[in-house]
């Protein structure tokens, strides 16, 4: 891919991941819920480990005109840890509401949009390293997506939700 288009692709990221970062750390603050709290400042803080990424990318590209050697993607995702864990701890319904399902659709939109996006990249990058980089970046969109996908199941059946994640059962046995 040439440095004119990456720089572009990553304005466009960049300005996508901290969209989303807000829209995650809106709705954290609003929901009663604390798996959807703990879901979505997970979720946030993953995109804001992006953007800064992305950031550091994008000015070595403009510095260099080229992808630079070495550049990888050292952050790992936090949210398949919170679910396991909130699965283990939930002991009521959840007070989720319809604000809560909706905004964990709109989540799930936007991670489907993310992973396309960057496995567009990496299906369209000519080095391996870059390569690796969007690639890794798609499948971190797509574990976000599941998870949303999880909790969307969560807020809409909290009963197979917790049977099914081996949790506490919501009427007390």
């Amino acid at each position: 891919m040439e440095n004119t288009k990456r720089l572009e692709a990553l304005r466009i990221a960049l300005a996508n991941e901290e969209k989303e970062r807000d829209f995650y750390l809106a709705h954290a603050k609003r929901t009663k819920d604390p798996l959807g709290k703990q879901m979505f400042e997970s979720i946030a803080a993953d995109e804001e480990e992006h953007r800064k990424r992305l950031v550091d990318l994008h000015a070595k590209l403009e510095e260099r005109k080229k992808w630079p050697d070495g550049f990888s993607l050292d952050v790992s995702t936090r949210v398949t840890a919170a679910l396991n864990r909130l699965s283990k701890e939930a002991s009521a319904a959840p007070e989720s509401d319809d604000d809560d399902l909706a905004a964990v659709k709109t989540a799930i939109e936007f991670e489907t949009k993310g992973e396309a996006f960057y496995a567009r990249l990496a299906d369209e990058a000519k080095d391996k390293p870059e390569k690796r980089f969007f690639s890794l970046l798609a499948s971190m969109e797509r574990e976000h997506r599941l998870s949303l996908e999880d909790t969307f199941e969560y807020f809409t059946d909290p009963q197979s939700w917790m049977e099914r994640k081996g949790g506490r059962h919501l009427d007390g046995a």
